[in-house]
Order: C-alpha cells, then structure tokens, then sequence
C-alpha cells in the first residue's frame, strides 16, 4: 500500500496542557513563552496564554494563530 498524499486542515484547535506563569518583567511588547500541547508539541505563544487554554495553531508552519 502506497500513501499517495495527506489533506491537514490548514488550523487546528489543541489545548494548552503545560504553561508556566508570566515572570514580573517580562511584560515587553511581543513577549513570547513556550507551552506545550496536548500533543506533546510545543510552540511560542504570547503571555497571556495559560495552562488550560484552547488555542489555534497553523498546521502550515506550527505557529500560534489564535486563541479558540
């Protein structure tokens, strides 16, 4: 059997299963943090995002887009 191809939705939604709090400081513009997914990737996202979230993720390159 020969897979001839695969169609990914061009956005995910996937929850947020492991963030570490804002640090007091770390507030300049386009802070960014690394959260992990419950799939186990693990990608840049603004500060404000927590453990428990829904975000959107671009299958295209991996990067945040939203929150869900």
């Amino acid at each position: 059997t020969e897979i001839l191809g695969v169609n990914l939705p061009e956005k995910v939604a996937l929850e947020v299963t492991e963030a570490y709090d804002a640090v007091a400081g770390n507030t300049a513009t386009n802070a960014m943090k690394e959260v992990t997914l419950e799939t186990g990737f693990v990608v840049k996202v603004p500060m404000f995002i927590n453990q428990g979230d829904k975000i959107i993720v671009t299958t295209w390159d991996g990067k945040y887009s939203s929150r869900a």
